[in-house]
C-alpha cells in the first residue's frame, strides 16, 4: 500500500487497532459460515490465525479455500464505523511452513497480553494449527453518504 494514500492509511490503522477479524467461509455446497478469530498479519496482506482443524471454518477452508473477512471496530458509534473488507485465499500451514507466521502471531499475542507461541504449538497432533490467508484485495467504505459504496485499496 502506498504510504501517502489516505485509504491505505485507513486500512493500516484499522488492521493495527483491531484484534479480531470476522472470517467468512463456505462448505463444499456453498453453505456460509462466519467466525471471529484473533489474528496477526504481515504487511497488511498476509493474515494468520490459530484454530482447530476440526471446527467449521477450518473444515470449510479444507474444501473451499476462497474466503472473505472484515476487520472493524465493533464498539464504534452508530454511523461512524469503518471496516476493511478483504478477499483472500486461505490454507492450513503444514509442518515446515509455520515459521514466519507463528513469529508474527506470537509477537502480536504477547503485545496484547497473550502468551508466546512456537511452531511446536501448531504441529500436527497438537490440536491447534496455524492458518494463513493471502489477501487479493482490500476495500473500505466511502464516507460519501451512498449506501455500500466501496473503495478498492491497492495492495501495493
Amino acid at each position: 500500500m502506498r504510504a501517502t494514500d489516505p485509504a491505505a492509511q485507513t486500512v493500516r490503522d484499522i488492521i493495527e487497532a483491531t484484534r479480531y477479524l470476522v472470517l467468512a467461509t463456505a462448505d463444499a455446497t456453498g453453505r456460509p459460515w462466519s467466525s471471529p478469530v484473533y489474528f496477526a498479519h504481515i504487511d497488511f496482506s498476509e493474515f494468520f490465525w490459530i484454530s482447530s482443524p476440526d471446527v467449521t471454518h477450518s473444515r470449510n477452508i479444507a474444501v473451499r479455500p476462497e474466503v472473505g473477512f472484515v476487520v472493524f471496530d465493533s464498539q464504534a458509534a452508530i454511523g461512524t464505523g469503518q471496516g476493511v473488507y478483504v478477499s483472500a485465499e486461505a490454507k492450513l500451514l503444514e509442518d515446515g511452513e509455520t515459521g514466519q507466521g507463528i513469529e508474527a502471531f506470537s509477537r502480536r499475542s504477547i503485545a496484547h497480553g497473550g502468551h508466546e507461541w512456537s511452531s511446536d504449538d501448531v504441529q500436527p497432533g497438537a490440536g491447534l494449527r496455524l492458518y494463513h490467508a493471502t489477501a487479493d484485495s482490500h476495500w473500505i467504505l466511502a464516507k460519501d453518504g451512498q449506501p455500500d459504496h466501496r473503495i478498492p485499496v491497492p495492495l501495493s
